[in-house]
């Protein structure tokens, strides 16, 4: 990796929209801080697409999709939202085929939209319940994850979050996941597993062909991808804009495929690191 300030200045003045990892990447300890949150703002301003793209549920990204002022919670200024590694997003379009579902509050529209058909994603949650007793009966020391009522799409294994397991343990999990025809993918915090087609680099396409119509690959140079994890090695390897967070050391010994460059900040400092590095492009 190269570090952030090495990014060449016209490269970064063409950047038109980021795609963010969640957790340890835009939030520090599952919060998101306020340079993060300016950040966001800051980049919005600017007229830049800005689309979290996460394994965490749709039930959890709700309260930041929309705000929750009973929570003290703000709404992200987002431009969509994407939930469960591409299972199903909030995003603002009323023309999706995949089931919608149109939400208001706070006088803002969103809907929820799904990347796979309401048949499918039924039978696919039967056999979700099915892996996930196998993981818990089968594998000692192994729990779902604290958000998993708020799941629809996938299934969760904490191993970072509220427990700890074992590298083994978490190797085992991912290869049962994998032998049920699932696929799997470790973050930060969670093991997580589902069936279908879709992770975050389809749902990357997903979204800019349901936003913008447009095809991503023929766009790439002008969008930037940043993360903190294993899970996150499908999009570093397909954006040539790709950076980490400087917390991705932690996964040294687990990466195949590394991002470009990486921030001399952790987690939400991170990011705002380097939508300043974008924003001051601009400037110059």
């Amino acid at each position: 990796m190269l570090p952030l300030s090495s990014w060449p200045l016209a490269q970064r003045r063409g950047i038109i929209g980021v795609f963010t990892d969640i957790d340890d990447t835009l939030t520090t300890h599952q919060a998101i801080t306020p340079d993060a949150l300016q950040a966001l703002a800051d980049l919005k301003a600017a007229g830049l697409v800005v689309i979290p793209i996460t394994g965490r549920p749709i039930g959890w990204c709700e309260p930041h999709a929309y705000g929750d002022a009973g929570h003290g919670l703000p709404a992200w200024p987002v431009d969509a939202m994407v939930a469960e590694n591409g299972g199903v997003a909030f995003a603002p379009t009323l023309t999706s085929k995949n089931g919608l579902q149109t939400l208001l509050n706070q006088g803002q529209q969103l809907s929820k939209i799904y990347y796979t058909e309401a048949t499918e994603r039924a039978v696919n949650t039967q056999k979700l319940q099915h892996v996930a007793q196998r993981i818990l009966s089968e594998i000692p020391g192994t729990t779902l994850s604290q958000d998993s009522i708020g799941r629809e799409t996938d299934i969760a294994i904490d191993h970072a979050e509220h427990v700890t397991l074992a590298p083994e343990k978490v190797a085992q999990v991912v290869a049962l996941m994998r032998s049920e025809g699932m696929q799997a993918t470790v973050s930060s915090i969670h093991i997580n597993g589902w069936y279908g087609s879709h992770n975050k680099w389809e749902a990357a396409r997903w979204m800019v062909s349901s936003l913008f119509g447009r095809q991503l690959e023929h766009e790439l140079d002008r969008w930037v991808y940043v993360g903190d994890s294993t899970n996150d090695q499908l999009m570093f390897r397909h954006f040539p804009h790709s950076v980490g967070v400087a917390n991705i050391h932690h996964f040294d010994g687990q990466l195949q495929h590394w991002p470009r460059y990486e921030t001399v900040g952790e987690r939400g400092a991170g990011f705002a690191e380097l939508a300043q590095a974008i924003l001051q492009a601009r400037l110059a």
